[in-house]
């Protein structure tokens, strides 16, 4: 057992609350851990962040380290007080892609927490904030042993740095209903082709791509990756109206009016219909709905409290966006369409979505600023420049309509609709020749 534990008094407060506390987790290794190394380092990290909460400062500074051919993936930490917590004066993080999904089998488990607790601090968290699982707290001496381990029987580093970080991709087909396309294989195409980018960092900063099998979004894409992958359909959404009929009963049953048809169709109404932002859904006298495909902006509200009676259409593809992040230069941006709908059927349609990847890529790193996100840099120069740097024309789907606020000009807005017409016009003329 370890000896001489720091005095931990403001920490021991945080075991206090209704909730469980990680210094629970971290006193049970301390504690409990067979080995000598993992008591010691874990005690040390204890000792520094009480140090840290008594004088409400941190003392954790970077610096360059990388295991052999990669120039990213990993977090340097090096103690400024490890005179005082000697045991783990080194705390570097390693950043590991997850497979696609998140999908693991126990066996993987086991050898990466083996693999971990041989050459680290047995510290991990399933995900970061990144995406990656995050391995915390190896030194200067174990951190190339423990990737070499790794990456022997088959894991990589994620992304850190000015690169293409690691990407992500919701559980998809396998256990959501949602689900419009393959989204693990979008992801592991998309990864596979920018790999030398995750791991020799050349971009102006970072690059994200989420993919998200629905516009449920469970990826926060749009709010948070470059390049946004956003499943859905483009006919009409199918409706099971037996189903319907069933659900405005067994909810008047379930708010203690069984029987009550009145009372179903109430609670449809307020929880459904009205719920609409588009008023695209009506529920007709005999019980049935009618659904405005045409209104419908895919918000997914019907879809999610109606799953047996409402699903998905069956013309499927994505929605692809550019430019989400989180405040940097400037405030929150979410993803704005340049790809309205493509399908994603064969091999040469995963072959036009790594093509545009790598289109928005290289011109982002020839006229991006130093740390200037994608979509900053889409503020900077303007939504047009952008599209025509990357080789794609505007196009009406993009948006429902032009703003009509006072600031937003639509000069000319007819004629390029018009010549916009006339140029699918002569793709499909010479399509059929």
């Amino acid at each position: 057992m370890a000896t001489n534990n720091y005095p931990t008094p403001m920490l021991d407060v945080l075991e206090e609350g209704p909730w469980p506390s990680f210094i629970s987790g971290f006193k049970k290794l301390r504690d409990e851990h067979p080995d000598e190394r993992i008591r010691n380092v874990v005690n040390g990290l204890m000792g520094q962040l009480e140090h840290s909460y008594e004088t409400k400062m941190g003392y954790w500074k970077g610096g360059t380290i990388s295991v052999f051919g990669y120039g990213g993936g990993i977090i340097p930490r090096f103690s400024e007080v490890g005179h005082m917590f000697p045991e783990s004066k080194e705390f570097h993080t390693l950043r590991v892609q997850p497979p696609a999904g998140n999908y693991y089998t126990t066996d993987m488990l086991r050898q990466l927490a083996d693999s971990w607790e041989k050459w680290g601090s047995g510290l991990q968290t399933f995900h970061g904030q990144t995406g990656n699982i995050m391995f915390i707290g190896a030194n200067s001496v174990n951190f190339q042993h423990f990737f070499d381990e790794i990456n022997e029987y088959g894991w990589d580093l994620g992304g850190a740095g000015p690169c293409v970080r690691t990407g992500m991709s919701c559980v998809g087909a396998a256990r959501c209903e949602m689900s419009n396309c393959n989204e693990h294989a979008i992801h592991r195409r998309l990864m596979n082709n920018f790999t030398d980018d995750v791991h020799r960092p050349a971009l102006p900063y970072k690059f994200k791509f989420k993919i998200s099998g629905c516009p449920n979004d469970c990826q926060n894409a749009i709010e948070r990756a470059d390049f946004a992958v956003i499943g859905t359909w483009r006919d009409e959404m199918k409706v099971n109206q037996e189903a319907v009929k069933e659900m405005i009963m067994k909810k008047a049953k379930e708010i203690g009016k069984e029987g009550d048809r009145s009372a179903g169709r109430q609670y449809m109404f307020d929880n459904v219909i009205s719920r609409c932002p588009t008023q695209a859904i009506k529920l007709n006298d005999d019980d049935t709905i009618t659904v405005d495909n045409s209104n419908c902006v895919r918000c997914m509200h019907c879809l999610n409290v109606m799953p047996k009676a409402l699903q998905v259409g069956d013309d499927k593809g994505v929605t692809i966006l550019i430019g989400g992040k989180r405040t940097l230069k400037i405030g929150d941006l979410m993803g704005t369409v340049v790809i309205p709908f493509m399908k994603l059927d064969n091999e040469e349609d995963y072959e036009r979505i790594v093509e545009l990847a790598a289109s928005i890529i290289d011109f982002w790193a020839e006229n991006g600023l130093e740390h200037e996100r994608c979509g900053e840099m889409i503020e900077r120069i303007g939504l047009v420049n952008f599209l025509e740097g990357i080789g794609i024309d505007p196009d009406p789907n993009m948006i429902k309509q032009p703003r009509n606020v006072s600031y937003v000009r639509t000069d000319g807005w007819d004629e390029a609709a018009e010549a916009w017409f006339n140029r699918k016009r002569e793709e499909k003329m010479a399509a059929a020749a």
